[in-house]
C-alpha cells in the first residue's frame, strides 16, 4: 500500500464512519482514530510522510472555518466569560500544572521542555468537542461553551507552545517578551481577519456564480491562516475572525450560495475531520517507536500526565462554574452557563485532545541552537500521544454513556418555542412587505387575499401550532394534497430525467446541452 492508497482509505473511512457512528452511538472522530490505530499496527501500511509543520496549516483552517460557520459573534459575546475562563485561563492553569508534574517525575526534563509538553496537551480539540456535542443532543448552552472553548483555546496554547519552544531552543526566556508576543499575535490576527473578511465579502458580491463563491470560501480560511502566520500573528484566531465576519455579512437573498455552501462545507468538514483523526491513530507508531525498551517508565509518566490533565479540568471547572453562576446571579449577564453539577461533569469529560496536540507534538524541533538534541523530545512525544489517546478514545467512547446516565439533554420545549417565535416574525415580515407593495401597486382584491393567505402560510409551514384548529386541519389537508401532487410530479420529472439522460449516449447528441437541460429539470425538482 502506498501513501495515495492510504489517503483514499482514510477518505472512505471518513464517509463510512458517520452512519456507522450514528448506529453505534459513537462519535465519528473516535471511530476514525481507532481505524488509524488499527492501520498503524498493520505491517503493510506505510508510515505517514506528511511534514509536521504542514499538518496544522493543511487541516486546521477548513475545520475551524466549518465550525465557526455554525455560530455567531452574538453567541461568543453572550458566553465571553465562560469561554475566557476555559479557553485562556484553563489553558494556562493546565500548562503550568502539567509542566510542574512533568519536571518533577521525568528525570532531567528542563522546565522549558516541560512547558512545551503542557502547552501542547492543554487545549481540548474543537473538532472532537463539536462533533460529540452535536451528536449527543446536549443543551445549547453547553454546546456553545464547548464550541467557544475549542475554537479559541488553540490560540492561547499555540502561542505558549512557541514561546516555550523558543526558550528551550535558545536557552533564554523573558516573561515580558512572551506577554507582548501574545498580545501582538492577537492584534495582528484580529486585523488580518477583519480586513480579509471584508475583502472576501466584497468579492463574493461581485461573483454572481454560486460555484465560484463557494470556491472562494474554500480559499479564504487558508489565506487568513497563512497571512496571519507570515505577519507573526495567530493563524487560528485570524481564521475564526474571518469566518465570523463572513457569517454575519451573508446576503439573505443569496439562496443558491447558501444551499450550495452548506452542502459543500458539510462534505469538507466530514472528509477533513476523518483524515485528521485517522492521522492521529496512524501517528501512533511514532510514540511506540520512541518507547522502545522503556515501556514501563514512559507508561507511568504518560498515565501520570493523563491524570493531571483530567483532574485539573474537573478541579478547575467546579469553582469556575460556581463563580460564573454567582456573577450571573449578581448581575443581569446574558450568558449560557452550566446550570447543574450534571452539566459540569459532562463539560469536564468532553475535554478531548486531538489534531492540534498531535501537530504540535510532531513539530517539536530535533535540535537546539547549539546543535544538541532537543531535551527529552522522545519522552514528550510519547507522553503527548498517551494523553491524546486516553482522552480521545476513552472519553470519546464513554461520553455518550455518561450523557445518557446523567440525563443531560437539550430543552426541546424551549427550542420549539423559539422556532414558533421565528415563524411569527417571518409571517409578520411577509405581511408588512405585502402591505408596502399594496400602498404602491393596485392589486385585485382576490390576488391580495391570496397573497395574504400565503404570507400566513409562511409561519404555519414553519410552525403548524400557529394555526387554529380549523386552519390547522385545512393546512393539513392542503399538505396532504401537496404531498400527493409532489409525488406524482416527482415521478413525471423522474421519467423526464431518464429520457433526457438516455439521450446523452445517443449518437450525435451534445453532452453539454443534455447536462444543461438536466440541470433545469433538477432545479425544477427542488421547487
Amino acid at each position: 500500500m502506498d501513501q495515495l492508497a492510504l489517503m483514499l482509505l482514510l477518505l472512505l473511512g471518513a464517509v463510512v464512519s458517520v452512519p456507522v457512528g450514528d448506529r453505534l452511538g459513537v462519535p465519528a472522530p473516535v471511530l476514525m482514530t481507532l481505524l488509524g490505530i488499527v492501520l498503524a499496527l498493520l505491517d503493510f501500511v506505510p508510515n505517514v510522510n506528511i511534514p509536521p509543520e504542514l499538518i496544522l496549516p493543511a487541516l486546521l483552517p477548513p475545520l475551524l472555518y466549518a465550525a465557526a460557520r455554525r455560530t455567531s459573534w452574538r453567541q461568543f459575546a453572550a458566553n465571553k466569560r465562560p469561554i475566557f475562563l476555559l479557553a485562556v485561563a484553563l489553558v494556562f492553569v493546565t500548562t503550568v500544572c502539567v509542566a510542574v508534574v512533568a519536571h518533577a517525575i521525568v528525570p532531567g526534563l528542563p522546565i522549558a521542555a516541560a512547558v512545551v509538553l503542557g502547552a501542547l496537551v492543554a487545549p481540548p480539540d474543537p473538532v472532537a468537542a463539536t462533533a460529540v456535542a452535536g451528536q449527543l443532543g446536549l443543551p445549547r448552552r453547553l454546546v456553545s461553551i464547548l464550541e467557544g472553548e475549542g475554537l479559541f483555546n488553540d490560540v492561547t496554547a499555540i502561542v505558549l507552545y512557541h514561546v516555550a519552544i523558543a526558550a528551550a531552543v535558545s536557552g533564554t526566556f523573558s516573561f515580558p517578551d512572551a506577554a507582548l508576543e501574545l498580545v501582538l499575535s492577537a492584534i495582528v490576527a484580529l486585523v488580518v481577519g477583519l480586513v480579509l473578511g471584508w475583502a472576501a465579502s466584497k468579492l463574493l458580491d461581485l461573483l454572481n456564480d454560486a460555484t465560484l463563491q463557494v470556491g472562494l470560501t474554500l480559499l479564504v480560511p487558508y489565506a487568513a491562516y497563512v497571512l496571519a502566520e507570515e505577519l507573526h500573528g495567530s493563524g487560528v484566531l485570524a481564521v475564526l475572525v474571518t469566518a465570523l465576519f463572513l457569517a454575519e455579512a451573508r446576503d439573505p437573498d443569496d439562496v443558491l450560495m447558501r444551499l450550495a455552501g452548506h452542502t459543500f462545507w458539510e462534505v469538507v468538514d466530514t472528509l477533513v475531520t476523518g483524515i485528521a483523526f485517522g492521522l492521529i491513530g496512524l501517528e501512533l507508531h511514532q510514540a511506540i517507536r520512541t518507547a522502545s525498551g522503556r515501556w514501563d517508565r514512559m507508561l507511568v509518566w504518560a498515565v501520570a500526565i493523563v491524570g493531571v490533565v483530567v483532574v485539573v479540568r474537573l478541579v478547575y471547572l467546579l469553582p469556575a462554574t460556581w463563580l460564573t453562576k454567582r456573577m450571573h446571579a449578581l448581575r443581569d449577564y446574558d450568558e449560557d452557563i452550566p446550570m447543574s453539577w450534571r452539566e459540569t461533569v459532562v463539560m469536564w469529560w468532553a475535554g478531548m485532545r486531538g489534531v492540534a496536540s498531535v501537530a504540535l507534538a510532531l513539530a517539536i524541533p530535533l535540535t537546539t541552537d547549539d546543535g544538541s538534541r532537543f531535551p527529552d523530545r522522545d519522552e514528550i512525544v510519547f507522553i503527548a500521544f498517551g494523553v491524546i489517546m486516553a482522552t480521545l478514545v476513552l472519553q470519546g467512547l464513554t461520553l455518550p454513556w455518561l450523557v445518557r446516565r446523567l440525563g443531560v439533554r437539550a430543552d426541546t420545549v424551549k427550542e420549539k418555542e423559539f422556532e414558533r417565535v421565528l415563524a411569527v416574525r417571518a409571517a409578520k415580515a411577509a405581511k408588512r412587505r405585502l402591505k408596502e407593495i399594496e400602498d404602491v401597486e393596485e392589486l385585485p382584491e382576490e390576488l391580495s387575499e391570496q397573497l395574504l393567505r400565503r404570507a400566513s402560510d409562511i409561519g404555519v409551514r414553519i410552525s403548524p401550532e400557529l394555526a387554529d384548529e380549523e386552519r390547522r386541519e385545512a393546512h393539513q389537508q392542503r399538505a396532504r394534497r401537496l404531498k400527493r401532487l409532489r409525488r406524482i410530479q416527482g415521478e413525471m420529472l423522474s421519467a423526464a430525467r431518464h429520457e433526457v439522460l438516455a439521450a446523452r449516449s445517443e449518437s450525435g447528441s451534445d453532452p453539454e446541452v443534455v447536462d444543461r437541460v438536466l440541470r433545469h429539470l433538477d432545479v425544477r425538482s427542488l421547487r
